[in-house]
């Protein structure tokens, strides 16, 4: 298991820059997600040998596009893609990860736990259950939804003011194009598709970015 946990030059260079001295807990985040992760469903086994290039430093990457000392709410956490990859790297930021699935949300705490990270915060329950709940500056999100969808769950979150930053892949454009008309009428007032990690990425992240107030 460890053979495939190894990072490459490229991928450690990368894990460096975005997570200085704390690489080493983001490597214990790593084996928890490559053991038990994978024992309780939450990533499929396939994704072992590319857990650090396509999930952790895709995820962690966002860190530079969030300003300092901010709330960031983490919605569909999940495995902690991208929460716990932020938390790690930004003890600055104050996490909260919104997760409706018990099992999933036992998990994170166990790592929080385990990685003893004090600015994290798991809240079982869906996103627009948590309106009242949570006031973030920023909203994350990860595979959780098509934006048309995932602009009504996450940008309430906001209370008006503030920024979602939705990792998504190539259709990201075609995204914001259905769903401009109800990024709009949340009061979404700017929308851009940004690439971030292309100087040192093998496969940089796309982000859609879009300011709230």
């Amino acid at each position: 298991m460890t053979e495939d946990l190894s990072l490459t030059a490229e991928e450690t260079l990368a894990a460096e820059k975005i997570f200085g001295d704390r690489l080493d807990l983001a490597k214990r985040y790593v084996q928890h997600l490559a053991t038990s992760g994978i024992e309780r469903g939450l990533l499929g086994p396939r994704e072992v040998p590319r857990l650090w290039s396509r999930h952790v430093l895709n995820c962690a990457v966002i860190e530079s596009v969030i300003e300092r000392d901010v709330e960031v709410a983490d919605v569909g956490s999940g495995a902690g893609l991208p929460g716990l990859c932020l938390a790690i790297a930004r003890p600055d930021l104050k996490l909260t990860l919104i997760e409706p699935l018990e099992r999933r949300c036992i998990w994170l705490s166990e790592v929080i736990d385990d990685l003893g990270l004090d600015n994290v915060t798991v809240m079982r329950g869906r996103a627009e259950q948590m309106v009242d709940a949570v006031n973030a500056s920023y909203v994350t999100a990860r595979a959780v939804s098509a934006l048309t969808n995932l602009a009504g769950l996450t940008i309430p979150l906001l209370h008006g003011k503030g920024q979602l930053i939705a990792i998504k892949g190539r259709s990201a454009a075609e995204e914001i194009d259905k769903a401009s008309k109800a990024i709009r009428k949340l009061g979404g007032k700017e929308t851009e598709v940004l690439t971030i990690g292309g100087e040192f990425l093998a496969e940089p992240t796309t982000v859609v970015r879009i300011k709230v107030g």
